[in-house]
Parts: C-alpha cells; sequence; structure tokens
C-alpha cells in the first residue's frame, strides 16, 4: 500500500538530477536536464506555462505600487517602466540560456551551486524561498486592502482567509495548479486589455465624465514629464523593480514542464511584449484618461481611473481584478517555496524531511512550513494595518532580487565556461553577453543604492546583512557536520566522463 508521503532523498553517493555520478547514462542526463529523479509529475503544459510567466509580471507592484510611484515621479515613471523593463527582459535572457543548457526546477540555486559554488547554491535556495514567502506576506496584504473596497472587514481576517484557502489549494496536483493559474493569469490579461481600450475610448473619442479632460497632453502639461526632477523618478525604481518580482518564477516550472525545451524559450521571448502591453501600454492611457496629479499612494490608479471617468461598476471589476492578481501571485509563491525548500533538502542544504513528496507528486511539507511562515502577514496586518504593504515590499524587493543577480553571475560563469568548451553551448542564448548582463547588474547595485535613501526601503538594507550573516552560519554548520554533501561532484563534474584505472 502507497503511504500518503514518500521519502524521495538523494542517496547518498549521487548527485541530485542525475540519475548516477558513476555511469555515463546518469552523466548523459546532465546534458539533457534529464529531472526524472526529482520524482516530480511533468504536468504543466506549453500554454499554462505562458500564462504563468504573463501572470508572473501582473501583480500588485502594478496594480496597486503603481500608484505611489505615479504620485512620486508623476508621467516619467513611464520611462521608469521602461527602463527597468529592458533589463528584466536582459535577465530572462540569461536565465533561458541556462534554463536550456539544463532545465531544473531549483533552477536559480542550482545554477548557483554548479557554476559559483556551493555557498552561493545554499544562500540563493534560502534567500529566494524567503523572497516568495515574504511576497506571500505583501500578497495577501493587497488583496485585503482591495476587499475593504467593497466590505469594511479588519485587513487581518482576510490575510488569514486567504492564507488558509490558498494553502490548500496548493495541496492539489501541479496540473491542476497550473490550469488554475491559467484562468486567474486569462481575467488579468483580459481585464487590462479592457482598461486599455476603454482608456483610448475616453481619449480619443471625449466620452464619459473623464472625456473633456482626457487627452495624451496630460503626459506632459502639467509640470511637465519630470514634475519631481530626475531625482524623484531614480526613487521610484525600487516600486518598479518590486512590479516585476516573480517574471523567474517561469524558471522553477522547468522540472514539471511537459516540454520544457519550447516552451521555456516561447515564454521568454514575449517578456517584451508583456512589459509594453501590460505596463507601458496601461500607465499611458490611465495617465492620459486622468492626470498624474490625481492619484494617491495606497490607491490601485486602475480602480482610481474607473472612478474619475464615472464608471463606479467598472471599478469595480477593475478591484475584482486586482484581487484576483494579488491572490494568484501569492498562489505562486505557495508553489515555488515548497519546491525551493525541496531542491535544498535534496542537495543536503536542508532539512531531509523536506524531500518527501505527496501521492501526487507535490512538496507538502515545504508547502506547509512556507504557508505557516506566512500567517506572520496577518500578524502584521493586525498590528499596522496603514503601513503593513510599505513594510513588507522593501523586504520582499531585496531578496528577490538577489535572485536576478545570482542569475546574471551564474550566465556570466557559463558562458566563459561553454566559450572555453568546457560545458555544451545553450541553443538559446543571452543576446550581446557578457555585456549586456554586466549591464544589467549595474543596473541592480544602482536600484539597491537608491533603496538606501528611502526611509521605507532601507529597513531592508538593515534587514540583509543579518540574513546574510544567519546563513553563513547555517551553511558551514551544515558543512561541518556533513561535509560530503558538499564535496559532491557537480553536475558538471558528473558530466566528465573519467579515464578507466589502469
Amino acid at each position: 500500500m502507497t503511504s500518503e508521503v514518500e521519502d524521495h532523498g538523494p542517496a547518498p553517493d549521487r548527485v541530485p538530477g542525475v540519475r548516477g555520478e558513476n555511469s555515463e547514462a546518469g552523466a548523459q542526463g546532465a546534458v539533457q536536464g534529464d529531472t526524472s529523479s526529482e520524482g516530480y509529475q511533468r504536468g504543466l503544459g506549453g500554454r499554462q506555462i505562458q500564462m504563468i510567466a504573463i501572470g508572473g509580471a501582473i501583480g500588485t507592484g502594478l496594480f496597486l505600487g503603481a500608484g505611489k510611484s505615479i504620485y512620486k515621479a508623476g508621467p516619467s515613471i513611464i520611462l521608469a517602466y521602461l527602463v527597468a523593463g529592458a533589463v528584466i527582459y536582459l535577465i530572462m535572457r540569461a536565465l533561458g540560456e541556462l534554463l536550456m543548457y539544463r532545465p531544473v526546477s531549483g533552477s536559480f540555486s542550482e545554477y548557483a551551486r554548479e557554476l559559483l559554488g556551493p555557498y552561493w547554491g545554499f544562500v540563493t535556495g534560502w534567500t529566494y524561498w524567503l523572497f516568495w514567502v515574504v511576497t506571500g506576506i505583501t500578497e495577501v496584504t493587497a488583496a485585503a486592502t482591495y476587499v475593504n473596497y467593497w466590505w469594511d472587514i479588519q485587513p487581518w481576517i482576510s490575510a488569514l482567509v486567504f492564507t488558509v484557502a490558498l494553502y490548500f489549494i496548493n495541496l492539489i496536483s501541479v496540473k491542476l495548479f497550473g490550469e488554475l493559474e491559467f484562468w486567474f493569469s486569462m481575467v488579468k490579461v483580459t481585464a487590462i486589455i479592457g482598461m486599455i481600450l476603454i482608456g483610448l475610448g475616453v481619449v480619443t473619442l471625449g466620452f464619459s465624465q473623464a472625456g473633456d479632460t482626457a487627452s495624451f497632453a496630460n503626459l506632459y502639461q502639467h509640470d511637465g514629464i519630470f514634475p519631481k526632477g530626475i531625482g524623484g523618478t531614480l526613487m521610484t525604481l525600487q516600486i518598479v523593480m518590486f512590479s516585476f518580482l516573480a517574471v523567474e518564477l517561469v524558471g522553477v516550472t522547468a522540472g514539471e514542464a511537459t516540454n520544457p525545451e519550447k516552451a521555456l524559450p516561447r515564454a521568454i521571448k514575449t517578456v517584451p511584449w508583456r512589459i509594453a502591453l501590460f505596463y507601458i501600454g496601461s500607465l499611458i492611457v490611465i495617465l492620459s484618461v486622468v492626470s498624474w496629479t490625481a492619484f494617491e499612494p495606497g490607491t490601485s490608479p486602475f480602480v482610481a481611473a474607473f472612478q474619475k471617468i464615472g464608471l463606479p461598476a467598472g471599478a469595480g471589476i477593475v478591484n475584482f481584478v486586482v484581487l484576483t492578481a494579488a491572490l494568484s501571485s501569492c498562489n505562486s509563491g505557495m508553489y515555488s517555496t515548497g519546491r525551493m525548500l525541496r531542491d535544498l533538502a535534496l542537495n543536503g542544504q536542508g532539512p531531509k524531511f523536506f524531500t518527501r513528496l505527496s501521492r501526487t507528486g507535490l512538496p507538502f511539507i515545504g508547502t506547509t512550513v512556507s504557508a505557516a511562515l506566512m500567517m506572520i502577514g496577518v500578524w502584521i496586518n493586525y498590528e499596522w494595518p496603514s503601513k503593513a504593504f510599505d513594510y513588507v515590499v522593501s523586504f520582499a524587493t531585496i531578496s528577490g532580487m538577489w535572485a536576478w543577480i545570482m542569475i546574471l553571475f551564474s550566465h556570466l560563469r557559463y558562458r566563459a565556461k561553454a566559450d572555453r568548451g568546457e560545458l555544451p553551448r545553450s541553443d538559446f542564448r543571452m543576446p550581446g553577453a557578457p555585456y549586456t548582463g554586466i549591464v544589467a547588474l549595474a543596473f541592480i547595485f544602482l536600484v539597491i543604492v537608491l533603496m538606501g535613501f528611502d526611509k521605507d526601503a532601507r529597513v531592508s538594507l538593515y534587514a540583509a546583512p543579518i540574513w546574510a550573516v544567519l546563513l553563513t552560519v547555517a551553511y558551514f554548520v551544515v558543512k561541518a557536520r556533513t561535509p560530503d554533501v558538499f564535496a559532491r561532484p557537480t553536475p558538471a563534474a558528473a558530466r566528465v566522463k573519467q579515464p578507466e584505472q589502469p
């Protein structure tokens, strides 16, 4: 009889992701990105991965955080999203090249472990797990804010209900998770396209209450494109980058994609038009319909725009859509946290019980622990209901950007090795590398420096060194207790066939 939870821990003498490090078949499995030994079910189809990738780019940062960005920067926020979006595309192309080299569920931590060293894999895995726990808190916080549009409910109550409900959703099969995310994302995409079309109608045809004042001239008439100065625009980059967090989630799906070689590059290639339509397009239309001076932080610019147009029912529909977006992002967070904990455990860098899978191939224990920690969001909403979103955004931003930094550094190391013939070349190459990767890294470090000048974001820079120290101490403790874990050859080393002994 099959038990409810099965142990899929790694054997002491094998490399995770490789069938057998001492066999030619195992080495070839690493070359081809074989992930069958990970134990997951490949239940995510191409259309689901496409919508997960699209949905990951449409969340709280756009629907709620953009209100604060518009208030701080005015119309120049469009340029901030344009520049940041270009950097995000470079990051995704770097990730795509790594994924086609070796598509694995561990993704960022796996590449950091193989290409940069076990310490960096350890830090990246645990930090990305923290990112999604904090992001889950952010999203349920935003969701609680959206509920107050209709009902006067204590935010902590809404946060509690949403967290528990999404936890149980994640106990279902990965195929159903993908289907739910597909329709969640479809709702968001349809709604944004609808908002853009209605906004264009208001600007060009002049109907509704906002018809008399709606004009593309609103983008530059009220104190110009940079009403708060270039400095004001730069200070919004933290919120702008937060808006793009989770686009890299497509990399985590690699271990459960039915056809990763086709689905993943296709999803990454759509990043430019996603950014152009959902971010640049929607903001241009909204700021043309309503002057930037009418927006306030803490209020969704999409909801505010419909209220100004005089379509209260439309504002309610948009509020439902942004609520869906927040819950979708939190749902994705629970999906990724369980898998990241399992990847760490498979590599001996986390408690062994995280390796266990349910009968449906889900990392039950890792998801449960992560959901329990997301309950901290309930407490934050209880203690500081008005400041909860600002507090957690900065933590999510700094931890999420660490994953991007590791992707770029791992890619630089991979491309150097591939160019020297030490590793196989990927068919999906990042354009302009290594120079484009260096530019992307410089931009991310600029954002981190700017966070130090923002009193709300500065708290994350205080917390980051503490987290780094804790992880470093934990790494050396684990290494001292189980040195064989960190002495295992990487998949790259297993790939090289050792000469026979005479």
